[in-house]
Order: C-alpha cells, then structure tokens, then sequence
C-alpha cells in the first residue's frame, strides 16, 4: 500500500467551485466501483476557498499502477471530459494527469 497526497487546482470562481463540489455529491455508481477496482482508498479530497485541492489516497499497488488502471474506463473518460473545464491546467490535458504528487516527509501510525 502507498500513501499519496497530490495538489490539484480549480479554477478561483464560486459558481465554478460550487458546481464541482455538486458534482462529488453525486459521482456515478460506475465512476465508484471504477476507483475500488484500481485500487483507489481512503481517497479523499480538501479544497481551500480559493479553489486549491489537496488530495489524499491510498493505492494498493502504486500511484502510477492505480492512474493507469483508471485511464482505460469508460467512466473515468467521462469524468474527466466533465471535470476538464473546472480546473487551472496550465499545461493542458485531463485533471488526472495534471495531479502534482508530493513527497510524504512524515507519518505517524
């Protein structure tokens, strides 16, 4: 098992971050069972009031095993072609591949 905190940022707009929120309220049955199948748990996400998001998950393989199980269902390419226009992505592409993975320093069990 892997712990992995990631950054991701939506855009600085209340209308925008109040639909994005709206959308987790409500994620797909097929999106779920996608996330359990490829190892994704305990996965939760925190935003500021600004729109930065960290994440947290604890994959049963590796980051990168569970990301590129993901990018083969159907459900997450829906996702992601929904989630797409609610965040900053500098550089372009799907939120799931602009996930800034950041260095565990310190864990207490």
């Amino acid at each position: 098992m892997q712990r992995v905190g990631f950054l991701l940022k939506v855009k600085d707009d209340p209308e925008t971050i109040s639909r994005y929120k709206e959308h987790h309220r409500r994620v797909s049955p097929d999106m779920l069972d996608a996330l359990r199948r490829h190892g994704w748990n305990n996965y939760s996400l925190f935003m500021r009031p600004d729109g930065l998001m960290f994440g947290y998950v604890e994959v049963s393989d590796s980051f990168q095993a569970s990301l590129d199980g993901m990018s083969h269902e159907d459900a997450n390419s829906r996702w992601q072609a929904m989630m797409e226009p609610f965040f900053e992505s500098p550089d372009g592409g799907r939120p799931d591949e602009n996930m800034v993975q950041l260095e565990e320093v310190f864990h207490l069990d």
